[in-house]
Order: structure tokens, then C-alpha cells, then sequence
């Protein structure tokens, strides 16, 4: 097989890359060079160019062909416009890793693929995440219609993690002390590894899988409790779990996802996005296979200390994480309530 991945250097596209390689095919990517420590596998063949440039997409060209094509761009849609007509004719299957922040709120519990998109253009030139995905998964199925493959991902962790969520809580633990546990502690959770999410797409796309999936573990996959405990243990134990009631948590003006990561409580207004209760039986049926958190816990920590202890950030996403004053003082608020 000969796999084209957009992007490639960063996350998930270095996770296809991974996979591809170690099945044996002839990869090769196109991106602009800009992520740092963005390690390419030998023999993998490197293309430079801006999407937001359409000349650059000539290196694309000359007759070129692929089996298939991963594309993971987030932002304005029109990067995967332009790259998806240039690439119609000359590849059998375009994979879009989109997300399912694509959803029109609110979204409930148990919503499949059915659920409505907000709404967006291939042409955009702005708006938010959601719809700047909604707008290049159109893109994606206009130029390659069937044999376009949509994998709504939503939440992704894992080594080579540059948002810095799971990164966050496995330096957080590693300090020790008293640790904030934004409870309840059974609260479900609903992610996909990285390299599952790869392993997926790359047997999807050799299969010929087209259609839109939601592309992530079952509701309840794990709990806020098994991820912090893993995330604990991994780091040698120092810290201790100390459970608050979001109330308390929220009160103190903390945002959950963004200040506690991957946290969502019940009831708060991120709940409606249903980032913890999407129906995935589609993608489970095509064979998406998420491994247990405790070992997606685990090699994230050895390759976060395998680079000095400190993720790559994405330029285009705000650093995440609490402030340690306000931990401090939500612990105190917790412990003279009791």
C-alpha cells in the first residue's frame, strides 16, 4: 500500500505514520516542517509545503498516485478543499480525522452519527473548531463521496500527546502531595489512544472503509477515578487523591476540560456536547479496538520522561492546566468543610 499522510509529524498523524510503516507500506508526508522534535521513521519520504497556499500543493502532482490518503488538518476548511480536488482521481481513499466537537448542541446521551453537524462551508474562512472540522469533512466528502472516510475522534491521548491534557495530570502526580480529584469519581470518560485511533484508520483505509464513524472508546470506557489512579501509580505514588464535589471546584471559577483536563462534570454546560456519551457501536463494528487506560497511562509517561518531562505544546491551542494557588485553595476549602 501507498499511504499519503497531511501532516504526519505531530500526534496522530505520527501514530499513521508509525502504523503504516510497521506494516510495511511506502509512506509519505506532506506538512510544512514546523513541528518541533517531529520525528519521521526511516524511509518514509518527506514533501514540504503550506495547505494555505494552494501553489504548494504542485508537489502533490506530476502524475502522482496513492492508495490512500490520511489527512489530520484542523483549521479553515479550505486547506482540505484544495487538497482533496487536487488529490480526486489519484487516490483510492481520503481518511479526514475529524472530530466530534462537529455536533450541533446539545447533544444527547447515546447520539450516534446521525446527529446533525453544525452548520459550516468547505469555503470557510473562520469560525470555531466544531465548525471549521464540520466544514472540512464536507470538503473531504465532496471531493471523494464514498470513498471518504470521517473518523470523529473527539478526546485523543497517548504518547506524543501536544495538547497536553493526560501530560498535565502525569506532571501534576508526579510532584506529589495532596492532589485535586475532580469527582465523582465513577464519572465515566470517553477517549481513544492515539495509536489505536491509527491502527484503525490505516486498516480502514486498506480495506477501503468509507462513510462517517465516531471514533473513540465505549461511554464508560474508563472512569475520572481509573485515570487518576493510573496516572498516580505510573508516577511512583507520590501524590495522594484528594476527591472535591464539582460544586466546590466550580465555585472557585476552575473550567473544567480546560483547567482540569478531560474533566467534565454533570450537569455543566460542556455536558451538553456529549464528549463522554457518543454511541461508537458503528466504529467498534468496523473494527476500532481501544486498549485499556492503564497502559495508555503508562507508555504516555515513559515517553513523556523519555523527552525530559515536557510535551511538545501546539502553537494553535491554548496550554492547559490549574493553577497551583487555586488547587491549593479549593483543598483548603474542601478540608475545613469536613
Amino acid at each position: 500500500m501507498r499511504l499519503l499522510v497531511l501532516g504526519g509529524s505531530g500526534f496522530v498523524g505520527r501514530a499513521v505514520v508509525d502504523d503504516a510503516v510497521a506494516r510495511g507500506w511506502e509512506v509519505t508526508t506532506f506538512n510544512r516542517g514546523w513541528r518541533a522534535g517531529g520525528a519521521v521513521a526511516d524511509g518514509v519520504e518527506v514533501l514540504r509545503g503550506d495547505r494555505l497556499d494552494p501553489s504548494s500543493l504542485s508537489v502533490l502532482g506530476d502524475g502522482r498516485e496513492w492508495d490512500a490518503v490520511v489527512d489530520t488538518w484542523s483549521g479553515i476548511p479550505r486547506a482540505v478543499r484544495d487538497s482533496a480536488a487536487a488529490l480526486a482521481g489519484r487516490v483510492g481513499t481520503y481518511a479526514y480525522v475529524s472530530s466530534r466537537s462537529v455536533y450541533a448542541p446539545p447533544v444527547p446521551p447515546g447520539a450516534d452519527e446521525s446527529w446533525p453537524a453544525v452548520e459550516s462551508s468547505p469555503d470557510a474562512e473562520d469560525g470555531d473548531y466544531g465548525q471549521q472540522k464540520a466544514g472540512a469533512e464536507l470538503a473531504a466528502l465532496e471531493a471523494f463521496g464514498e470513498h471518504a472516510l470521517i473518523a470523529r475522534a473527539g478526546l485523543i491521548l497517548g504518547p506524543y500527546e501536544d495538547i497536553g491534557r493526560l501530560p498535565w495530570w502525569l506532571g501534576r502526580a508526579a510532584l506529589g502531595g495532596p492532589m485535586l480529584a475532580p469527582g465523582p469519581a465513577d464519572l465515566p470518560i470517553q477517549y481513544i489512544d492515539a495509536r489505536d485511533l491509527a491502527s484503525w484508520l490505516v486498516s480502514s483505509v486498506a480495506a477501503g472503509t468509507g462513510g462517517v464513524f465516531n471514533a473513540v472508546s465505549t461511554p464508560g470506557h474508563t472512569t475520572m477515578g481509573a485515570l487518576l489512579s493510573s496516572v498516580v501509580a505510573v508516577t511512583g505514588g507520590a501524590a495522594t487523591l484528594r476527591w472535591v464535589d464539582p460544586s466546590v471546584i466550580l465555585a472557585a471559577g476552575v473550567v473544567p476540560w480546560n483547567d482540569l483536563p478531560v474533566w467534565i462534570p454533570p450537569g455543566h454546560e460542556y455536558d451538553s456536547l456529549g464528549l463522554h456519551s457518543a454511541d461508537v457501536s458503528r466504529a467498534l463494528a468496523a473494527g476500532l479496538a481501544p486498549r485499556p487506560v492503564e497502559e495508555t497511562v503508562a507508555d504516555t509517561w515513559a515517553w513523556l520522561r523519555s523527552v525530559g518531562g515536557v510535551a511538545p505544546q501546539r502553537p494553535d491551542r491554548p496550554a492547559v492546566g490549574l493553577d497551583p494557588e487555586v488547587e491549593a485553595a479549593i483543598l483548603a476549602a474542601a478540608t475545613s468543610e469536613n
